[in-house]
C-alpha cells in the first residue's frame, strides 16, 4: 500500500475514536484480533500499523466509510472506499433502485437524505410535509432537518412538536457524537433552540413518537423509519438515508390513500 501523508496524527485519532467508543484496550484490541500490547505501541507512536491493522481496528469501533478513509490518511495509507458523485454511472443501479422504492412507498411519503439532512430525492407524497413551507426552505439545496422544525417550515403545523422535535434533535446529536461531525452538532444544537419547551407526557404508541401533522384534509399520525445501506462500500452511498413513514392508524391510512386514487 503507497503511503501519502505523515503517520504522526494515528495514534492520537485512533485515541480519539476509541475514547468516543468507551471501549478499553483489551477490549479493542479483542475485537480487532491483535493484542493489548500492541494496540498500546500503536496508540503511543511506537509501532506503526500495516494497513490491514488500520482497517481492522476501524471496523471494530464501527467507523462510517469516510472515517475509516480518514484513520487510513492519518496512518500514512491511501483511502480505501470510493467517494462517488450520485450522477456517476457506477451509481447508476443505485438510483434506480432508490427511485422505484420512492415510488413502491406511495402513498405514503418517502424521501432520500444525505448525512445532514440534504434533500436527494423524494416522491409525490413529500408535497405533505411541504405544504405552507416558506420559499426559502423549500430553495435547494432542501435540508430536510430545518424544513421539518423550522418555525416557517412544517414546525407550525406539528401538534407534537416539543416531543417530535426533541426526538430528532437528539437523534442528531446522538449522530454526531458518534461520528464526530461538528457540521451535524451545530445544525441539531440550531435546531433544537427553535423548539418549544418539552411537553407533558403525551400519547406516544410505547414504542416510537409519531408526528402529529395537521393538514387541509385532516390530521395525520405518521411514524418514520430509516434505512441505510448497510454493505455499501461508496462512502457516498454508505451516508444517504431512506425516511419513510407510515400510517400509525387506520384513519392515517384512508386519508394518505384518497389523496392518490
Amino acid at each position: 500500500m503507497t503511503t501519502t501523508t505523515s503517520t504522526a496524527a494515528f495514534p492520537a485519532e485512533l485515541r480519539r475514536w476509541r475514547a468516543n467508543r468507551r471501549l478499553s484496550q483489551l477490549e479493542l484490541a479483542d475485537r480487532a484480533g491483535t493484542t493489548q500490547r500492541h494496540l498500546s505501541f500503536m496508540e503511543s507512536g511506537r509501532s506503526h500499523p500495516g494497513a490491514a491493522i488500520v482497517l481492522r481496528l476501524a471496523e471494530s469501533l464501527e467507523l462510517g466509510l469516510r472515517e475509516r478513509n480518514a484513520l487510513l490518511l492519518s496512518a500514512g495509507y491511501a483511502p480505501r472506499y470510493p467517494e462517488s458523485g450520485l450522477g456517476a454511472p457506477i451509481l447508476r443501479p443505485v438510483r434506480e433502485a432508490l427511485d422505484r422504492i420512492l415510488a413502491g412507498h406511495l402513498p405514503y411519503p418517502a424521501l432520500i437524505a444525505g448525512p445532514h439532512g440534504e434533500l436527494v430525492a423524494a416522491n409525490p407524497a413529500f408535497d405533505l410535509l411541504t405544504e405552507g413551507a416558506a420559499a426559502e426552505l423549500l430553495r435547494p439545496p432542501v435540508n430536510v432537518y430545518r424544513l421539518a422544525l423550522h418555525p416557517d417550515g412544517m414546525a407550525r403545523r406539528v401538534v407534537n412538536l416539543a416531543d417530535w422535535g426533541r426526538h430528532i434533535t437528539e437523534n442528531m446529536h446522538a449522530r454526531a457524537r458518534r461520528r464526530q461531525d461538528p457540521e451535524l452538532a451545530a445544525l441539531a444544537a440550531e435546531l433544537a433552540a427553535l423548539l418549544p419547551p418539552a411537553a407533558a407526557a403525551g400519547d406516544p404508541l410505547g414504542f416510537a413518537v409519531p408526528l402529529h401533522l395537521r393538514t387541509p384534509a385532516g390530521d395525520l399520525r405518521l411514524l418514520t423509519t430509516l434505512t441505510t445501506f448497510a454493505t455499501a462500500t461508496d462512502v457516498t452511498v454508505a451516508e444517504l438515508h431512506l425516511e419513510a413513514f407510515l400510517p400509525a392508524d387506520e384513519a392515517t391510512a384512508e386519508l394518505l390513500r384518497a389523496r392518490y386514487d
